[in-house]
C-alpha cells in the first residue's frame, strides 16, 4: 500500500532509478548498493543488507562511469571507499551467484550435466535451459541445440560449472524450469552485462540433438 492507503503498482515497485541514466528499469537488470558503517562501497546482490539502496544498471561501461564520476558518493552524499578493480570483483560475486544457484537446482535434481544426460533431456523436452561452458570446443557444443522456446548460456568457464555441479570440469549442463531457473536466469543477464565475453546468447533452436 501506498501513503495515501492506495495499492502499489507491481511494476512501479519492481522498478529502481540508475543513478547513471537516471532512468527508471526494471530491478532485476540493475545491482543494488549500500555503504557499510565503514563507508565502503558493498555490492548487495541478493538485495537484503539493511541501508539505503543505490542502484546502477548491469553494464560494465555504466559501472565504471559511476565510479569514475564519483556517482556513487553523490548519491550517498557522503565520501564511499571504492577497492582497485571493483568491477571485476562485482563480476566475480554475479559469478559465484550464478555458480551457487546452479548447485542449488542440481541438488534439488533440476540441473544435469554431461553430454548424454544433457541431449536426454532435451530429447525429452525437459530441458529448458542449456548451459555449455565458455571455454568449451565449439564443434562439440554445436552438437546440442538450445531447447525449443528456452535459453541458452555461455559465461561460465568449465571450472565455474564444474563448482556447481561438484565437478573439475563441465562443457554441457542443461536446467529444468521452475522459480530456480527464473533466478538462474535472471543472474546470468547480469552477468551478461558485467562480464567481457565473446559467449553471446545463441537464438533459440528447436530444442533436439543433433547427432
Amino acid at each position: 500500500m501506498t501513503r495515501g492507503g492506495q495499492p502499489k503498482d507491481k511494476m512501479e515497485d519492481d522498478e529502481r532509478r540508475c543513478i547513471v541514466s537516471r532512468e527508471a528499469q526494471p530491478r532485476h537488470g540493475l545491482i543494488r548498493f549500500v555503504v557499510g558503517p565503514d563507508g565502503t562501497l558493498v555490492p548487495d546482490l541478493a538485495e537484503k543488507l539493511p541501508g539505503r539502496g543505490i542502484w546502477v544498471s548491469c553494464e560494465r561501461a555504466i559501472l565504471e562511469e559511476a565510479i569514475s564520476k564519483r556517482l556513487f558518493a553523490k548519491a550517498a552524499r557522503q565520501d564511499v571507499i571504492i577497492p582497485d578493480g571493483y568491477v571485476d570483483l562485482i563480476e566475480k560475486g554475479l559469478a559465484n551467484r550464478v555458480v551457487h544457484l546452479i548447485s542449488l537446482a542440481r541438488k534439488a535434481g533440476q540441473a544435469v550435466c554431461g553430454f548424454e544426460k544433457v541431449k536426454n533431456w532435451l530429447i525429452d523436452e525437459h530441458a529448458k535451459i542449456l548451459l555449455q561452458a565458455s571455454d568449451g570446443s565449439e564443434r562439440g557444443k554445436g552438437k546440442l541445440k538450445t531447447p525449443d522456446g528456452g535459453r541458452w548460456f555461455g559465461l561460465l568457464s568449465s571450472s565455474e560449472l564444474g563448482l556447481a555441479f561438484g565437478r573439475e570440469s563441465v562443457i554441457h549442463g542443461a536446467l529444468a524450469g521452475g522459480g530456480l531457473s527464473k533466478r538462474i536466469v535472471e543472474d546470468a543477464e547480469r552477468l551478461k552485462g558485467v562480464r567481457e565475453t565473446d559467449g553471446g546468447e545463441r537464438s533459440a533452436g528447436k530444442g533436439k540433438t543433433t547427432k
